[in-house]
């Protein structure tokens, strides 16, 4: 079995490198077909993506393809050619962490905008997970849960690629990310698990497991959604209920599938309360708990009701939300978007029950800097408004 291995500190680190099995059949072997044997020998095989591979020609018998259902022999020199995703090592990084909390067990942090939760085929380095293990101590890299190799099927690949990519898991669905599986030697008790996302331009509020156990029993109150969460977000327009229950299933978007929208059939089903705090000229101050944690679902909810979140470079809360608005607040529009280049999105407080001692815990940080400056130009817009129309 041959691999390269490529030096994983060089900036051109690849997403895959061609990973080679060699089978010499032994003088025992009884006649069997070919796809058969490569899917009983290769870990996470399938019958028919061998099937697909050898159509492609990664499989060769004595250097020469041949068929799935060709009959190996004793002294057959069997090769499979894989393109596989290399060993993905965390190594732990000294970035600043906000700490809210922190025992033996778990840790709650405020997550700071514009930092990924965890490491993905294209963003290795940089991430939460790395800031998580340098502030547990671990200074060596770790390997993290194997990944798939690729066998040809160029669509069924393309989509696993875009899911490590875009770190679409959704919150509702068990652990996102553990250091090693259950099984693996654990250390020093520690083995970090992220327990639910927060996209990378989104803050705020997040618990973290420090042990195997602990993150799983987080991750059971998530899926069981006895979770309480709650953010406070800027949104374009003048929503008009004081509260209101917007619900649609939430899935990849026919137009780009990276993005997610409200879809008609193989979505998941997503609900989002939402709750007006202020309203302003142009934009108006929400809060909105989860009933479920679909990928994007605040952002993908509040774009569907044309109040797309102030700086959402995603579903138009920039370029498209300026050309939307009434002349007279284009020019408010205009700084609210020079004060804030992310969409305006902060988890303000998240409460759970710990796995430990049973206790009810709540956690809330405060509105960051660059919502506040948005809401202060709005404040200072609709203050200018009252005493112009007195």
């Amino acid at each position: 079995m041959n691999e390269q291995t490529p030096n994983t500190a060089d900036p051109n680190y690849p997403e895959r490198i061609e990973h080679t099995y060699e089978f010499v059949i032994p003088s025992r072997q009884k006649p069997e077909r070919l796809d058969a044997f490569i899917t009983k020998s290769i870990l996470h095989a399938t019958r028919t993506r061998v099937q697909k591979g050898i159509d492609a020609g990664i499989v060769t018998v004595n250097d020469l393809p041949t068929k799935a259902n060709y009959k190996i022999r004793p002294g057959d020199v069997i090769r499979v050619t894989v393109m596989k995703p290399p060993p993905l090592e965390l190594i732990p990084q000294d970035i600043p962490l906000e700490i809210l909390y922190e025992d033996d067990v778990l840790m709650v942090i405020n997550k700071a905008p514009g930092i990924l939760v965890h490491p993905g085929l294209g963003n290795r380095s940089g991430t939460l997970v790395n800031a998580v293990l340098w502030h547990l101590g671990y200074r060596e890299a770790l390997a993290v849960l194997k990944r798939r190799e690729s066998w040809g099927d160029d669509e069924a690949d393309a989509d696993r690629t875009e899911r490590d990519e875009d770190q679409s898991s959704d919150e509702d669905e068990a652990v996102q990310f553990t250091i090693g599986g259950e099984a693996d030697v654990d250390t020093n008790g520690l083995r970090p698990g992220i327990v639910h996302r927060l996209d990378r331009d989104t803050s705020g509020v997040m618990v973290i497991g420090k042990t195997y156990d602990v993150t799983m029993e987080l991750a059971t109150q998530f899926a069981e959604r006895t979770v309480s969460r709650e953010y406070i977000a800027l949104a374009w327009g003048v929503v008009k209920d004081d509260w209101r229950l917007i619900e649609g299933d939430i899935g990849r978007s026919p137009r780009d599938r990276k993005l997610r929208a409200i879809v008609e059939r193989g979505g998941k089903y997503a609900a989002t309360e939402v709750t007006v705090l202020e309203r302003h000229s142009c934009a108006t101050l929400i809060t909105c708990k989860l009933r479920t944690g679909r990928t994007h679902q605040i952002r993908v909810h509040l774009a569907a009701q044309r109040h797309s979140l102030v700086g959402d470079p995603d579903y138009g809360g920039r370029d498209a939300a300026l050309q939307a608005i009434h002349h007279s607040f284009k020019r408010l529009g205009q700084q609210m978007l020079k004060s804030i280049h992310r969409q305006a999105l902060h988890a303000r407080s998240l409460a759970f029950t710990h796995p430990v001692t049973g206790e009810r815990m709540q956690f809330s940080s405060p509105m960051p800097d660059d919502m506040q400056q948005c809401l202060d130009l709005l404040r200072a817009s609709s203050a200018t408004d009252t005493s112009a129309e007195a």
